[in-house]
């Protein structure tokens, strides 16, 4: 979703940072967007120290900072019994700490903006229960809580803070996951450009009065038991 997020960012306009540990993948990514347009950081989100070099970076580079995505993430299967301790610490370590780094790195730029724009990718499985996924939900949900409540702290600054949460998206993360597609009620995943179009919203200057809001896009999958069909 990240390279598809920057590509449509880039289309509208935008000056793009790609930061990720895969370096090879992103700057392939930024000689595809133009290197006037881009920059790659290297960053493990994991590390606050990477997080603050990565946004003293891209202020060196482009003179400030207007929008952050957080779209890092991982899954890991397992419910509270066999879940493992790692695989539960490296869970909240990308999908929730990664985000809170983020956020703690670029607000004090943020600030200095007539308006700026936060934009977290959570999941559904940080609306309702998710089986089997006890460090995933846990995180996501996590991301929201922090969404909102971050949209009341920075609020008086013009910071808005969003987040997004697709159901099922085509990307490689989701490649090999044997799933049906019966509780979805428009039958589908969601291809990445369709979350993107939200994320380009939620970054203008059209989206200036939206801060809190809790943005899903799952094809109805949240909407009700769609499985269920009485007669």
């Amino acid at each position: 979703m990240g390279a598809s997020h920057a590509k449509m960012l880039v289309a509208e306009g935008a000056q793009v940072v790609v930061a990720d540990i895969d370096e090879q993948g992103a700057r392939t990514l930024c000689k595809e967007l133009g290197e006037d347009r881009s920059m790659f950081v290297s960053l493990d989100v994991t590390d606050f120290d990477n997080w603050q070099r990565a946004v003293e970076d891209t202020v060196d580079r482009f003179g400030k900072l207007d929008v952050l995505v957080n779209n890092a993430g991982i899954f890991t299967a397992g419910s509270v019994e066999d879940a493992t301790l790692t695989d539960w610490e490296r869970t909240l370590a990308i999908d929730l700490t990664g985000t809170f780094y983020g956020m703690k790195a670029a607000v004090p730029h943020l600030k200095k903006n007539e308006t700026s724009s936060i934009i977290n990718i959570s999941s559904i499985a940080g609306m309702t229960g998710f089986k089997n996924r006890a460090a995933y939900s846990a995180a996501k949900w996590g991301v929201q809580g922090l969404t909102k409540t971050s949209a009341l702290d920075f609020g008086e600054h013009n910071i808005r803070v969003n987040a997004i949460h697709p159901g099922s998206v085509e990307t490689p993360l989701t490649a090999n996951l044997k799933r049906g597609y019966g509780q979805i009620p428009l039958g589908r995943a969601a291809q990445v450009e369709e979350i993107s179009h939200l994320v380009v919203y939620l970054a203008s200057d059209e989206s200036t009065f939206a801060t809190g809001g809790t943005f899903v896009l799952d094809g109805g999958e949240t909407a009700g038991n769609n499985l269920r069909d009485d007669q």
